[in-house]
């Protein structure tokens, strides 16, 4: 599996049609419905935004897509065979049209959707997927600096942090490191 490092955007004219795509990493279906209102708030005046995305949560993997308003699997479900093809994950890809008064046909409409996603996708910088997990911990003051340091060198982060007769935080870190990571502070708590 593999991510996004940073947005894609392209941009293509078909047939007096023009195709403007953006891809965004988006860990949630909330973070994809933000993305998607912000490219339509962008571009008031197109016809149509087909958008296909790929979230991995712990059910599973949830697929997407929406062809809005065009003929059936010709918009939005290329869109997201393109992500399951580069087998992407945490990714959405919005593709607006602007109809040029040339209608392209179920074949042309697939290809101009599906080109201008994968413009989009070769922009960005790709990365291999790494699962994040939330875990909330208790630790000692002495552990604060320890538990940052540690929690930067695994390229996670903290979302949350509390202090009272112990300092209570939530993280996000790597899945595969978790159970190391509790373990560490748990054994140092107990001293």
């Amino acid at each position: 599996m593999q991510t996004l490092v940073k947005a894609g955007f392209a941009e293509q004219t078909v047939n007096k049609s023009r195709f403007i795509a953006a891809a965004s990493y988006c860990e949630t279906e909330r973070e994809v419905g933000a993305f998607l209102r912000a490219l339509a708030a962008q571009h008031q005046y197109a016809h149509h935004l087909a958008y296909g995305f790929r979230i991995k949560t712990a059910d599973g993997i949830i697929p997407r897509f929406s062809d809005s308003g065009e003929p059936s699997g010709t918009a939005g479900k290329p869109i997201l065979q393109m992500l399951e093809g580069r087998d992407l994950m945490n990714v959405a890809v919005g593709v607006i049209r602007y109809y040029g008064g040339i209608n392209l046909g179920t074949g042309g409409l697939v290809r101009a959707y599906s080109g201008t996603a994968k413009m989009a996708l070769d922009a960005p910088t790709i990365a291999p997927f790494i699962e994040m997990q939330q875990i909330s911990l208790s630790i000692n003051y002495k552990q604060v600096d320890e538990l940052t340091r540690v929690l930067a060198k695994l390229n996670g982060q903290v979302l949350e942090k509390t202090f009272d007769e112990a300092a209570h935080f939530v993280v996000k870190l790597p899945a595969i490191k978790v159970q190391a990571f509790v373990q560490q502070f748990k054994k140092q708590s107990a001293n």
